[in-house]
């Protein structure tokens, strides 16, 4: 009710905001008044004496957001108009560059590019950090004011400037805005005999699902019996809608727990289970994922992996665990809350940790990125973060590369030997030894020393 209150304050004064907000706070809670007191002389003080009117309604979704984003990096308020695009983007089609970004440290950070899009094809990496947007700096903006400067008419020309670890001067891209269609899953038969079902899955849409029936459905006509097994690759995957990350773990398991999300209170707890059936036969799975992967990837990963359902194979995930409820606040947009954290089957929590490969194989990497950190710091790299119930060491994030010469995929020849019951171990290097007097042990002491 608070922030229902001061949406729809608007362009109103300080007065009927006040009272607004009043409403929904007990009468007992005279520190939150004083707060809000506070709120409203500002908000006054500005109307009355900046140098120049200000866009009332501006500031009020600004004050909203601020509010929200200072809860962690994945809460925020959508005002109308991003409210209808959100819906959009949410059946598979938008219009834009193609990837999902966050903020961090006051630059726009790539979490994946996203398949078959501008930013794809012209070589946006996960990890990316967006300096400039048409040689405007991106300092001192919102992650949505960001967001809708990248947005735009489709066919329009936009320039960003990216920083890249390793690289000695930042790189330009200049793409070209179109309508992004979000095929979230292809698939073709992979493997020397032609017999292993490779499933790529690319994001969580409505169109998921149906997208995964239909791989399924062709595999087994253009594979036959010979057909070995499948390969779920989720790597930069930035994860999507928890229903469908839910029917996709469904697809494959018989029965049991798949998630549980657990918010502030005990009888918020929600679990989900399989349905009795497993789509599809039985047949061996094996799932990659990469630094990329995050929140409905990891759902997904997890599920299958606490039941030994799939052997999961690549390096660490992103470590998104938490799950974020959209309120609807009538005209006036909605809020992007998080309201969860999200529980595998075994109970684990992967907030600021990530999964675990069951074998993780490092990509080789070409002569122009030798050297350099291709790597994602993971969800305990955002500022405010949730940190993970269970303590221990936070991480998550890993090597985000996949080549585009599937040749050179190690971790898809990883999988698909696998299928065929080659035992494939991991290739990732040793950790340096620590010398005397060292401090090691901790995530952040990894991130120092890069």
């Amino acid at each position: 009710m608070k922030s229902v209150g001061l949406v729809l304050a608007g362009a109103v004064s300080a007065t009927v905001l006040w009272q607004a907000f009043s409403g929904a706070i007990a009468a007992s809670n005279s520190d939150t008044y004083k707060q809000l007191n506070l709120f409203g002389d500002v908000f006054d003080r500005v109307r009355s004496d900046y140098v120049e009117p200000p866009d009332e309604e501006k500031m009020i979704e600004a004050a909203i957001d601020g509010m929200l984003t200072s809860l962690d990096p994945h809460s925020s308020y959508m005002n109308a108009k991003r409210f209808q695009e959100m819906q959009v983007q949410t059946k598979g089609e938008f219009g834009g560059l193609g990837i999902e970004v966050t903020m961090e440290n006051g630059l726009v950070k790539v979490v994946a590019p996203i398949d078959d899009t501008p930013a794809a094809k012209a070589g946006v990496m996960a990890n990316d950090l967006i300096i400039k947007l048409d040689g405007a700096e991106v300092q001192g903006l919102s992650l949505n004011e960001a967001v809708d400067k990248m947005r735009g008419k489709v066919n329009t020309p936009i320039t960003l400037t990216v920083a890249r670890q390793g690289a000695k001067e930042p790189l330009e891209f200049k793409l070209v805005r179109d309508i992004i269609r979000v095929k979230s899953v292809k698939f073709e038969v992979e493997g020397p005999q032609k017999d292993v079902g490779y499933i790529r899955i690319s994001s969580f849409t409505e169109q998921t699902q149906e997208g995964l029936d239909q791989a399924i459905t062709q595999l087994r006509k253009d594979a036959g019996d010979k057909l070995k097994g499948y390969i779920i690759d989720m790597r930069n995957n930035p994860g999507g809608l928890l229903d469908q990350a839910i029917s996709v773990s469904d697809t494959f398991l018989d029965r049991g727990e798949i998630v549980s999300t657990r918010g502030r209170n005990a009888d918020e707890t929600q679990r989900f289970n399989a349905q009795k059936g497993d789509g599809s036969d039985g047949k061996p799975v094996v799932v990659l994922i990469n630094g990329g992967s995050a929140s409905a990837s990891e759902i997904v990963a997890g599920a299958l992996q606490d039941h030994k359902r799939a052997t999961v194979i690549g390096t660490r995930s992103f470590g998104k665990g938490s799950v974020q409820t959209i309120i609807p606040l009538g005209s006036q947009g909605a809020l992007r809350l998080t309201t969860a954290r999200y529980y595998t089957p075994a109970g684990r929590s992967i907030q600021a940790k990530g999964i675990d490969p069951d074998t993780v194989i490092e990509q080789d990497l070409p002569p122009e990125l030798l050297g350099k950190d291709t790597s994602t710091k993971g969800e305990a790299s955002l500022k405010g973060h949730l940190t993970n119930e269970g303590g221990g060491d936070e991480g998550g994030g890993s090597s985000a590369y996949v080549p585009e010469d599937k040749t050179k995929d190690l971790q898809l020849k990883a999988a698909i030997d696998v299928l065929h019951g080659v035992k494939v171990a991991s290739n990732a290097k040793p950790k340096e030894a620590a010398k005397p007097n060292q401090k090691t042990g901790g995530a952040d002491d990894e991130t120092n020393a890069n």
